[in-house]
């Protein structure tokens, strides 16, 4: 088998103190996918549900848990999984395509976007999420197509899962996969594996089926990226390529990363991070997780291709949320054709309200010069706005819970109104 081409899509980051200051750990995840698809944020509250339940994915239906937690996901709308996402418990998962030595199977199985809803469904820490993800895999398996086209286009997954404490990197070849415990306080993923002989956790027979398939001898120091693909780990920090400009960022701002360090690193265009043309930045995440148990992890979301001209817009966890309507796509049942067989024959008009006046105005802005600066001014301005205003709950530890039901929702009408 020939090396793929090297592919475009995705970068997932985290800082832990120090490299985080003021005892936070700092989250974001810029989700790199076909310019035209519309990813919408969606909150699903935690439920119980009776044993026995059957629970339908995007393409397979799994064994349902009695209880799962309240959830925070930006997605693409065709799906049921999620590309990035938050929990109640303050956990967060981002996850990128890769590829490697091991073919990907052309099967409908799991998602690696529909495991990262699952490990935010039923974990209440980062370790524990990769536990659930890596029994699933070994259950399920890892396949189908991850766009909505009928041309296919699958993958391999790599995982960044953090929470107040710790984040772990899980990255998977087929059903065999290895994890990384995050130390030196900055990582970051992209489309690549990249654990190399650091391994804290593996898969039993990881190495038994890399001898047997004659990628390594036995006998030099195991790494995990050199064997399982193509990557020329020696050069992994120092070749051009996103993975390498994204840990050039996170390094140059560590000490000093906070979540507008984090937003101005997904707004990289120049690394290629904020990606442009026909797979672009189609949404993005930051997220911050206090290590004080009492003060509330705030989660950053878009809804809106590049962040570069949207509002990182403010989500805390509390009961009663109203529903993300304006970021919320229609939903079209048993007609839509994912459902059907043979699938993604047609493609319905999926765009949310956000996202159609987001459209609207990404056109002025690039044809109406001073109207566009205008408009661009304004959202920077209620985003540094809703920065500060959390900030202010951080320091003061006080939340008030009648306004954060409204909190993310609020902000959307905010930028609603810029647009008109």
């Amino acid at each position: 088998m020939f090396p793929r081409p090297p592919p475009l899509s995705c970068d997932t980051f985290v800082a832990l103190p120090p490299a985080a200051p003021g005892g936070r750990v700092v989250f974001g995840k810029n989700s790199d996918r076909p310019a035209d698809e519309v990813q919408e944020v969606v909150h699903f509250p935690a439920a119980a549900h009776p044993p026995g339940t059957a629970l339908e994915c995007t393409y397979i239906s799994i064994e349902q848990v009695e209880r799962t937690h309240a959830v925070v996901l930006s997605r693409p709308s065709w799906l049921w999984g999620a590309e990035m996402g938050a929990n109640e418990h303050g956990v967060c998962i981002g996850n990128e395509a890769v590829w490697g030595r091991e073919e990907v199977c052309d099967g409908e199985a799991l998602l690696g976007m529909d495991l990262v809803r699952l490990g935010l469904e039923r974990a209440d820490t980062a370790e524990k999420a990769l536990s659930v993800i890596v029994d699933l895999l070994e259950k399920y398996g890892q396949g189908g197509n991850c766009m909505e086209s009928n041309m296919a286009f699958t993958y391999h997954n790599s995982f960044l899962i953090a929470d107040r404490k710790e984040a772990w990197v899980l990255e998977t070849s087929g059903k065999y996969w290895a994890a990384e415990k995050v130390e030196g306080g900055v990582r970051n993923i992209s489309n690549q594996l990249s654990i190399t002989t650091k391994i804290d956790r593996e898969h039993p027979e990881l190495k038994e089926y890399a001898k047997n398939n004659g990628w390594w001898n036995g006998e030099k120091e195991f790494d995990f990226a050199a064997t399982y693909s193509y990557v020329n780990t020696a050069r992994m920090t120092t070749s051009r390529g996103r993975y390498c400009e994204g840990y050039k960022l996170l390094n140059k701002h560590k000490g000093s990363i906070t979540s507008e360090i984090m937003m101005e690193i997904l707004r990289d265009k120049e690394s290629g991070i904020n990606m442009e043309g026909g797979f672009m930045t189609t949404g993005s995440m930051v997220s911050i997780l206090p290590q004080q148990p009492n003060l509330p992890c705030i989660h950053f979301f878009t809804g809106t291709p590049d962040p570069a001209r949207s509002v990182f817009k403010p989500f805390i966890f509390v009961p009663g949320i109203t529903q993300l309507l304006k970021t919320t796509s229609p939903t079209f049942g048993h007609d839509d054709p994912v459902k059907k067989q043979p699938r993604f024959q047609s493609k319905p008009d999926r765009r949310h309200e956000l996202y159609k006046k987001h459209q609207s105005a990404a056109v002025v802005m690039e044809t109406i010069k001073d109207k566009g600066k205008e408009m661009l001014k304004e959202i920077q301005e209620l985003e540094k706005q809703k920065i500060s205003q959390m900030e202010s709950i951080l320091q003061n530890g006080c939340l008030d819970i009648n306004q954060a039901v409204n909190l993310f929702s609020q902000c959307v009408e905010e930028e609603l109104k810029i647009y008109s």
